[in-house]
């Protein structure tokens, strides 16, 4: 009979395994984020992976095909199901068909796995954890800016303290400015947004690699070519003048004379458009909140190159972005990024209801901001790693009952342990011992087994006193950090093992 060909193991493009140390590591972030979002007063909400194609609609990045950008399929229905693409969307649908049953505003949070049917690279994957927060039902821009605040307390609290900044800007201006440049109107729309994407990539591309996205297009390292805007060159420098201007006063700068300045500049590009004076009109309100509650423009401010590639934000944008450097892939010095962002989207849930339902919120790129935690070194990432469990050796296969009695003890008493499930000798075992980062183990042979007795060896100590041993015959003789207890003993003989090292 013909041998059956062996699978090669292959993990798909974009999808990542993850180790426990990495998982225990930012299990403490996350909890550190959800402590800053109770304090606020949200509360937490999950919702399906999946949700029904339309459910998504017309907001998804792009929509030629049903699985353009996202993941979709069909169910024995042929309905169209996708996995979700971001948090908000069904947190959208979520609300309306709650509407009546939960209070408003509400306050949520989430935290979960997004899915992009996306070109994987470098620091891209195709799934990645987002933490979402969200106000529903609140229309004043005093939601924003709480939004703001959060955003900023959230990277306090995880010791990020004076490596970021949160910018702001308006969807309401952007549109103002689309209107000067002949960019108004339902027909516009997809033009409109393939600008604003370009928009959003200022940062990872400059002020060349957006023009041509403003443009005929740009073609990228692996020679995949991207559609541009088309627009005319008046307008991409009238786009880009907007973009590019300095977010901040330079030290000892007259700030005042700045900010009047700036906001000025906002008044002239969007020229008598209604929209874009009222998202300068909300942007000042928001500004003035956040400066009465302490955050001053080191923590929250305005800035014209905050875009945000989604359609449907329809107000106050925001980004929170890590203002330390480090080095890419080509040796150069960057600053690290955006860590979080969101905005306004008045239109999402209205899509469901005849009324409409304002709403706001931000999301935290998980991964992103873990890679920034340990760059910075950071305690709640860098913490002392988890002890493996205290292993108990298998030495007669015959009394394999008696040494699992040994750690159903240990666990009775809530220490992590395990039975040696494997078919090698001592020697083999103490190996697989200290791959598993065991803290001690448990011997009983027949003799220890006769006296009532077994051995406990603590495997750090010993490590670190067989170092200073010369000989073998000195290892052997000398037994480091291995006693002999009465069975009823072993429990406190192992707690005193861990107190050892573990405190």
């Amino acid at each position: 009979m013909a041998k059956a060909e062996t699978l090669k193991p292959r993990l798909p493009r974009g999808f990542p395994d993850r180790t426990e140390a990495d998982l225990l590591a930012q299990g403490r972030m996350l909890e550190t984020i959800r402590q800053t979002f109770d304090l606020y007063g949200f509360e937490a909400l999950e919702t399906p992976f999946v949700e029904y194609t339309e459910a998504l609609g017309k907001f998804l990045p792009d929509l030629d095909r049903p699985n353009e950008g996202v993941f979709s399929f069909q169910d024995d229905d042929e309905q169209w199901l996708s996995l979700r693409y971001d948090l908000t969307a069904p947190l959208a649908r979520h609300v309306a068909e709650n509407f009546d049953s939960i209070p408003k505003p509400y306050r949520s949070y989430r935290a979960g796995y997004v899915f992009r049917n996306e070109k994987p690279g470098p620091g891209r994957f195709r799934q990645f954890m987002q933490f979402d927060a969200d106000i529903v039902g609140a229309a004043s821009v005093a939601a924003d800016a709480e939004t703001c605040m959060l955003m900023a307390d959230t990277l306090d609290r995880l010791g990020l303290g004076g490596q970021y900044v949160v910018k702001v800007n308006n969807r309401k201006v952007l549109d103002g400015v689309m209107e000067a440049i002949g960019l108004a109107g339902a027909d516009k729309a997809g033009q409109r947004l393939t600008v604003l994407r370009a928009i959003d990539k200022l940062d990872r591309l400059g002020a060349d690699g957006v023009r041509q996205l403003l443009g005929p297009g740009r073609k990228d390292e692996s020679g995949d070519f991207t559609k541009g805007a088309g627009l005319a060159d008046e307008a991409i420098e009238r786009i880009l003048a907007y973009v590019g201007f300095e977010a901040a006063p330079h030290d000892g700068a007259d700030r005042l004379a700045f900010w009047e300045k700036f906001f000025g500049s906002w008044h002239a590009v969007v020229g008598e458009s209604e929209t874009g004076r009222e998202g300068i009109a909300e942007l000042h309100a928001i500004m003035r909140l956040c400066e009465a509650a302490g955050y001053g423009h080191d923590r929250v401010r305005a800035d014209p190159s905050v875009v945000r590639g989604l359609e449907y934000y329809t107000g106050p944008v925001y980004e929170a972005e890590l203002t330390f450097p480090v080095t890419n892939e080509d040796g150069q010095t960057v600053r690290f990024g955006s860590v979080a962002g969101g905005g306004r989207y008045d239109g999402l849930v209205g899509r469901f209801r005849s009324e409409p339902v304002p709403a706001t919120g931000f999301s935290i790129g998980v991964s992103r901001l873990f890679s920034a935690l340990r760059l910075t070194k950071s305690p709640l990432v860098e913490g002392a790693a988890k002890p493996g469990p205290v292993v108990v050796l298998v030495l007669d296969r015959e009394n394999v009952a008696e040494y699992q009695a040994l750690v159903a003890r240990l666990r009775a008493e809530n220490i992590r342990a395990e039975l040696y499930l494997g078919a090698a000798g001592m020697k083999a075992q103490m190996k697989y011992a200290d791959r598993r980062r065991a803290p001690a183990v448990v011997i009983q042979g027949s003799n220890e087994r006769e006296a009532g007795e077994v051995q406990i060896k603590d495997l750090i100590q010993g490590a670190q006193a067989a170092a200073a041993i010369a000989s073998n015959a000195e290892w052997k003789a000398a037994r480091p950090a291995q006693v002999s207890v009465p069975v009823e003993r072993m429990v406190e003989a192992v707690r005193e093992v861990l107190a050892r090292h573990f405190g």
